[in-house]
C-alpha cells in the first residue's frame, strides 16, 4: 500500500488502539494522524491550528470519523469537509458504534462515502478494517 496518509478521528482511547491495531495487523502500513475531536480534526483536515504550515494539498488516502465526537461531532466535521471545495472529494468512511437510523441517513445525506458500524466482536472488526483497507487504499482511486 502507498504512503498516504489515513486520518483517524476517534476520542474513544481504546477504539482507537483497536483500529491502529487492526489496520498494522492486516498489513496497513499507511501513516494513522489520530484526532481525538472534531477541532483537531478540522485542524488537521484544513491546515490550522497545530496543524498551520501543513500542506493542505495533501489530503488524507481515507478519513476514518466517528460521530460521537467533543467539542464538534462527526456530523458537522463532515459537513465542513464536503462545504469546501478543497476538500470535498476526500473519501469519508463512518466509523461509529451508532445503529441508529438518523445518523445513518444523516451522515449519508452529508456527503459519507460509507457507513460502517464498529463490530463488538474483535475477529469481526478485523475483518471490517481488512476490507476497508482492502477498497479505499488498494482499490479505490482519488485524485
Amino acid at each position: 500500500m502507498n504512503n498516504k496518509v489515513i486520518l483517524l478521528v476517534e476520542d474513544n482511547p481504546d477504539d482507537e488502539a483497536l483500529t491502529i491495531r487492526a489496520l498494522k495487523k492486516n498489513n496497513i502500513a499507511n501513516e494513522v494522524v489520530v484526532a481525538h475531536d472534531g477541532v483537531e480534526a478540522l485542524d488537521y483536515i484544513f491546515a490550522q491550528g497545530q496543524y498551520a504550515g501543513r500542506d493542505i494539498s495533501e489530503h488524507p488516502q481515507v478519513i476514518l470519523l466517528d460521530l460521537n465526537l467533543p467539542r464538534i461531532d462527526g456530523h458537522e466535521v463532515l459537513k465542513r469537509i464536503r462545504a469546501d471545495k478543497r476538500t470535498s472529494r476526500i473519501p469519508v468512511v463512518i466509523l461509529t458504534t451508532s445503529d441508529e437510523d438518523q445518523d445513518i441517513i444523516q451522515s449519508y445525506d452529508n456527503g459519507a462515502n460509507s457507513y460502517i458500524r464498529k463490530p463488538v466482536d474483535f475477529d469481526q472488526f478485523m475483518e471490517a478494517i481488512r476490507k476497508l483497507g482492502m477498497y479505499w487504499l488498494v482499490l479505490n482511486t482519488t485524485v
